[in-house]
């Protein structure tokens, strides 16, 4: 998706897959040349890199999130952080971010996989923000 959208993504350790480059270009086949991505060790490291891009929004994506993901007004400046499927991000993230957007979802249910909602936020966001690189002029 990223290499696709022309997104860049990081990702940040510890991930609850396999890092490694073979790991990488396995899952990454023969897009992962044209994906744009860091890697960084743990949050802090995140954070230090975000305070060179100075300017951008970080908006979490979480269950506990107070604004659905369709109202909220995204930017070109934004990043988008997503956490692990299984635990979301640390408490002390959440305390960190910008704003914190959700995916509203039938009662009861916990949550969508990572790869479909970070699709369905992104989708929105690149739509909102005229982010879609090739789009048809007859739509």
């Amino acid at each position: 998706m990223a290499a696709c959208l022309q997104l860049h993504v990081d990702i940040i350790g510890p991930a609850g897959f396999d890092l490694s480059d073979r790991a990488l270009k396995r899952a990454g086949l023969d897009y992962l040349d044209r994906a744009a991505f860091d890697l960084h060790e743990d949050f802090t490291a995140f954070v230090k890199r975000r305070i060179e891009r100075d300017g951008k929004t970080l908006i979490l994506a979480t269950t506990s999130g107070a604004t659905p993901y369709l109202e909220y007004r995204f930017t070109s400046n934004d990043i988008i952080l997503m956490g692990r499927e299984s635990s979301g991000v640390p408490s002390d993230v959440h305390e960190l971010v910008d704003a914190r957007i959700k995916i509203p979802m039938q009662a009861g249910a916990r949550s969508l996989n990572l790869a479909l909602s970070t699709a369905m936020i992104m989708g929105e966001a690149l739509r909102q923000t005229d982010g879609f690189e090739f789009k048809d002029p007859t739509i």
